[in-house]
């Protein structure tokens, strides 16, 4: 096999774009299920809301929030939030997509950007999964029990018809860290800081339905446009695998017409001698078949062989990203995969 390796110098261009067209396969394999996961979790989980930051809010809701967020965090928040007032030409504006900015003052996202979503999700997160716990808690005090089981105050008992809101807003701050720690254990016990703040999209969601915005076009948009991605993906996926399936075709052909071609010449320098010793049908058979399946075997390592450890290390490399924790086990796997492709290969090919 080493010796064949030289006829395959003419054709090093195209071995190295067939393998970089593998890495685009091998990411858009690796990808899919990812855009999949979004559309189960976030689309249908959490209602097409991504992040823990609402773009828009109930003035009632930014004061029940400081509530529960340090006074530094809260300054940080205002300073990316503008206050719309009723009944003003910015309101009239965004009357369609927050009817009830015509009746109270609402606070408008002023930036959207990754970065600012990034920095003010871990200040708001757990305060706007106070709120929503408390408001449900308002509507049904046995809820209390559930959210906040080791809350050494219980809000359960309070009396019907109770502002829980005004009544926290006179407690001392400690109390309300007490009852907002109850819950954040809660959380941390099935899933962490992640769980958290997948739980604080539901206070989004339940602000947004509030403003009379449509989450339900919130979530048909945001399946359809990962759906698309997800088609897209799986396009260039297709349309890599069929160019390297072509690529490695070219490449094989090439060179097995090469191997024929400096078998033939060897052969017609052969002396009467040498052809003794050969037998026409040796010849006939080291001309056809044995170039024929040296043709596949290079199909095969193009397409296969270059493939699998491309998609071995990127394997390992999701898994780094999504779960750390759990990255050996699929690092485990490539390894003895690999071993045991290694051994059959060193087994069947010549």
């Amino acid at each position: 096999m080493v010796r064949i390796v030289k006829y395959l110098k003419p054709f090093v261009l195209l071995v190295v774009l067939a393998i970089a067209l593998l890495f685009v396969q091998a990411d858009a394999d690796l990808t899919l299920p990812d855009y999949m996961s979004r559309i189960v979790n976030v689309g249908i989980q959490q209602g097409g809301i991504e992040r823990a930051v609402p773009e828009a809010m109930r003035e009632t809701t930014m004061q029940h929030l400081a509530l529960f967020i340090p006074e530094q965090d809260q300054k940080e928040i205002l300073a990316h939030y503008r206050l719309v007032e009723p009944n003003t030409p910015e309101a009239q504006a965004l009357q369609d997509k927050y009817p009830l900015v015509q009746q109270e003052p609402i606070y408008v996202l002023k930036d959207a950007s990754p970065e600012v979503i990034d920095r003010l999700e871990p200040l708001m997160g757990k305060g706007l999964l106070m709120v929503y716990g408390i408001q449900r808690i308002e509507e049904n005090p046995e809820e209390a029990k559930q959210l906040m089981p080791n809350a050494e105050f219980d809000l359960s008992k309070v009396p019907p018809d109770t502002d829980l809101f005004a009544m926290l807003a006179k407690m001392p701050a400690s109390k309300r860290d007490e009852i907002s720690q109850a819950m954040t254990e809660r959380f941390q016990a099935i899933g962490g800081e992640k769980a958290l703040l997948q739980a604080a999209t539901r206070a989004v969601k339940a602000e947004y339905d509030a403003l009379g915005v449509d989450t339900a076009k919130i979530q048909n948009d945001y399946i359809l446009h990962t759906g698309a991605l997800m088609l897209l993906i799986a396009l260039i996926a297709a349309i890599a695998t069929i160019s390297v399936g072509y690529l490695a075709a070219r490449i094989a052909a090439g060179l097995a017409r090469d191997l024929r071609h400096a078998l033939f010449a060897k052969v017609m320098h052969f002396s009467g001698a040498e052809f003794d010793r050969f037998s026409t049908a040796s010849l006939i058979t080291r001309a056809t078949n044995d170039i024929t399946q040296i043709q596949t075997a290079t199909m095969m390592l193009v397409r296969m062989v270059f493939y699998a450890p491309i998609i071995g290390i990127g394997a390992i490399i999701h898994a780094l990203d999504k779960s750390p924790s759990m990255w050996w086990t699929i690092a485990l796997a490539v390894i003895v995969l690999l071993g045991v492709i290694s051994v059959v290969f060193s087994i069947t090919l010549p």
